[in-house]
């Protein structure tokens, strides 16, 4: 463990938990099937007196339930939001079938919750509207931190859209988000607001705290001097049809040096396909093969985009060594982590290490289909805010 480290979650190790909750977010990992997961979540908030509750997990047809279960027990002081996820990400690190949540104390947090409805529609004029409204309504405190989260659908394929207006109702606010389907077979999700499910919507949070607030990203990938020019696409669906005017599936398997038949999500995980803007280079990510031979991503994409073949570096030292970029160990670090780096990391056999790093740095979140930040979405990729104890004086 290096000197910047943090110790682990409180009780982490013995179970035990401190005599006096500390003025800090927690997170707890319960299984998403217990008969009695509502009450030991509201037991181990209550003494938070929490502001905020996020759920991430459960199959999507008992979050609803489970939020409004939550709220009665913890009172309508406290917001309950979630979303089902693939995966999640717990004070144990990397974990399954669970329901994890995530506990942000009112003594030292604020937060307003904002729907943005009809994500497929793409109605931005009205999403701009309703935000600036929002944003005017909360009235932040300048002299607190504050930051957005953004709980998008994946299957609404609208997340581009959502984070360039997000950034441009809310300048400068520093956002971070995942989009969320359920399990591998990317089926719908279920966002939730105290209870009451938002089919379709898209959830953005805004939450003041007196922590210091810092954004986290990393991307364990480095580009290669293979590279392919999109020359053909269907932009709504987000499939590459043509690549160096070949079809996409050919032509991509050509550049990683994989048979066609061999491709999988494995191999997409280890061989992304990376799209320039400015200086660096974000991952498009590839979700699967259409049946004619095209590329299903899990980004935008267009005709006349340059991809370049991405090569797979230290997907756990560069990890702590941005976490332990940070000015101070963190209490919290709300993070999302896309489920392809998760799948790597499985074929690995580095998933333990990755956990007992996600431990370590006080991680809790989920496995995402795509993360947002710095008003771009983007894939294989982790995203996160870490939450620390305010600057010395």
């Amino acid at each position: 463990m290096s000197a910047a480290s943090p110790e682990p979650w409180p009780g982490a190790r013995s179970g035990a938990q401190p005599a006096v909750p500390p003025p800090a977010p927690i997170a707890v990992s319960v299984p998403a099937a217990g008969a009695d997961t509502a009450r030991r979540i509201a037991a181990a908030m209550a003494p938070l007196r929490p502001a905020l509750v996020l759920l991430f997990g459960m199959p999507a047809e008992g979050l609803p339930a489970l939020g409004a279960a939550l709220r009665e027990l913890l009172g309508e002081g406290c917001r309950v939001v979630g979303c089902s996820s693939v995966g999640e990400i717990g004070p144990a690190g990397y974990c399954a079938r669970t329901v994890t949540a995530l506990g942000f104390p009112s003594a030292s947090f604020r937060v307003g919750v904002c729907v943005l409805r009809d994500q497929a529609l793409v109605p931005v004029s009205e999403w701009m509207a309703t935000l600036r409204r929002f944003h005017a309504d909360f009235r932040p405190d300048l002299r607190r931190s504050s930051f957005g989260v953004l709980l998008a659908d994946a299957l609404a394929r609208q997340e581009d859209v959502l984070t360039a207006t997000l950034d441009a109702a809310i300048p400068g606010l520093p956002i971070v988000g995942g989009s969320s389907a359920e399990g591998m077979r990317f089926e719908p999700t279920c966002q939730m607001v105290d209870g009451t499910a938002h089919p379709g919507a898209a959830l953005f949070l805004l939450v003041e705290t007196d922590l210091a607030a810092a954004e986290v990203s990393f991307s364990h990938f480095s580009p290669t001097d293979r590279r392919a020019v999109v020359t053909a696409a269907d932009r709504h669906n987000r499939v590459i049809t043509e690549l160096n005017g070949e079809p996409a599936a050919q032509e991509y398997a050509r550049l990683a040096g994989i048979p066609v038949e061999a491709l999988t999500p494995t191999e997409f995980a280890r061989h992304p396909l990376l799209l320039r803007t400015g200086r660096r280079h974000h991952v498009r990510a590839i979700r699967a093969i259409t049946p004619e031979g095209g590329l299903q991503l899990l980004s935008g994409i267009e005709a006349g985009n340059i991809l370049t073949l991405g090569r797979a570096m230290d997907m756990t030292r560069g990890f702590a060594e941005a976490l332990d970029a940070l000015p101070r160990p963190p209490l919290m670090v709300l993070g999302f982590d896309c489920v392809l780096r998760r799948l790597a990391l499985e074929r690995a056999g580095m998933d333990g290490q990755m956990s007992e790093l996600l431990a370590r740095y006080r991680v809790a979140g989920f496995n995402t289909y795509g993360e947002q930040h710095s008003g771009m979405h983007v894939n294989q990729t982790f995203v996160g805010m870490a939450l620390m104890p305010p600057e010395p004086g």
